[in-house]
């Protein structure tokens, strides 16, 4: 039986079955910092491949935990050394912080009990259900980070494998999410038996052949209710949403997810979209952290915002040109965000998307939603030899 998320307990229990009740909350002024970058780390292999798309995302990401993530445990993370009789060539695995997961490093970053993953034609945002944290043998932000690990590992190889001069490929991110799924699961089982459920978004750059033209196209998997939304700025402050993914809930607070007792499986549930997409368009993939504290204008006015301050000289040094947040405007943005979204998760007297919907279901509450903040914000761009 799936989780509800922020009060931490069963749904078979949770108060939010029950109407008229008021929702208590504590809100802490956190220690953790915001945390931010532009990739993900990859493995060094990958990092010689040469791409054979046309087209790459220009990236950013930035992240807020409402408390500090859990150490994986072993044999994902290995311990230091413990006695002199252990072999010598453990020592440089000892001193290795980066966790592994069948001899490879687990991509991605961890958040609180979300993970992100950010590369040049993947990105996600998966949020690991939180309630885990209070079980035996629970951990979601593992099962959050091992399925977006095993499903850029999955869309890579099908690539490498079926992708060359000769063939037409076409990408099957549920299929890849069908099998991190599976391999999740092996990974978690006896004897490492951890438990844990997650919500899963990404989405994959490809692109589409007319004639002799290359165009990009999106394809936007999502189960659950992360969010993947694509911006194409105008002159000035004026954008369109070219795209946004629908919310999928058994019911409020409790998210479709993939994991221990949930009946949500990638090839029943996941919602893949192929979206055609324009040069310079922005994609973001963002955990229910953001979106629940902040409306949909309110996310696009702080995007459109940020790329005008970039663009204008703000925000920090630049590599080259900044137009549309090109050259390192993606960090600038994605950090904005998640500064606005704190802003509001740490006001109890705050109105927000969450308060207004529990208050559709019946529930006394006030103020934002205390919870992990991720967004990965992308920039398509066009190859110079593309």
């Amino acid at each position: 039986m799936p989780l509800s998320r922020s009060w931490h307990i069963p749904i078979y229990l949770s108060p939010l079955r029950t109407f008229g009740k008021t929702l208590t909350r504590r809100y802490v002024s956190s220690r953790s910092v915001l945390a931010a970058g532009t990739r993900t780390p990859t493995p060094e292999t990958v990092l010689d491949r040469k791409p054979k798309s046309p087209f790459f995302f220009d990236t950013g990401y930035a992240l807020f935990a409402k408390r500090p993530s859990r150490a994986f445990p072993p044999p994902f993370l290995s311990l230091p050394s413990g006695s002199f009789s252990d072999p010598l060539s453990t020592y440089h695995r000892s001193r290795d912080r980066r966790p592994y997961v069948n001899g490879e490093m687990i991509r991605g970053i961890t958040n609180g009990d979300d993970a992100v993953l950010v590369g040049e034609n993947f990105i996600g945002a998966n949020d690991g259900v939180g309630a885990w944290a209070m079980r035996e043998k629970g951990h979601a932000a593992l099962w959050s980070r091992l399925i977006l690990h095993f499903w850029a590992l999955e869309a890579q190889r099908d690539a490498s494998m079926t992708s060359t001069a000769s063939t037409t490929w076409e990408p099957n991110p549920v299929e890849y999410l069908q099998r991190a799924y599976e391999k999740t699961i092996a990974a978690t089982s006896e004897p490492n038996e951890w438990n844990g459920t997650t919500t899963a978004c990404a989405a994959l750059l490809h692109y589409s052949t007319k004639g002799t033209e290359k165009r990009p196209m999106l394809y936007v998997t999502n189960l659950g209710d992360s969010q993947c939304l694509v911006l194409r700025p105008k002159d000035g402050k004026l954008g369109d949403i070219v795209y946004k993914t629908t919310e999928q809930w058994h019911w409020f607070d409790c998210p479709r997810q993939l994991g221990t007792n949930s009946p949500d499986t990638p090839k029943e549930n996941a919602v893949m979209d192929r979206v055609d997409i324009e040069e310079n368009d922005v994609v973001l993939a963002m955990s229910d952290g953001v979106v629940d504290n902040l409306w949909e204008h309110e996310i696009v006015d702080n995007v459109l915002n940020s790329i005008q301050k970039w663009e204008s000289g703000e925000g920090g040094e630049g590599s080259g040109d900044r137009t549309g947040g090109a050259g390192g405007g993606m960090l600038f943005v994605a950090e904005n965000l998640v500064k606005a979204t704190r802003n509001i998760a740490e006001d109890p007297y705050a109105e927000s998307p969450f308060m207004e919907r529990a208050v559709e279901e019946g529930l006394a509450m006030e103020g934002g939603k205390l919870d992990d903040i991720s967004v990965v914000a992308a920039l398509c761009k066009k190859r110079k030899d593309g």
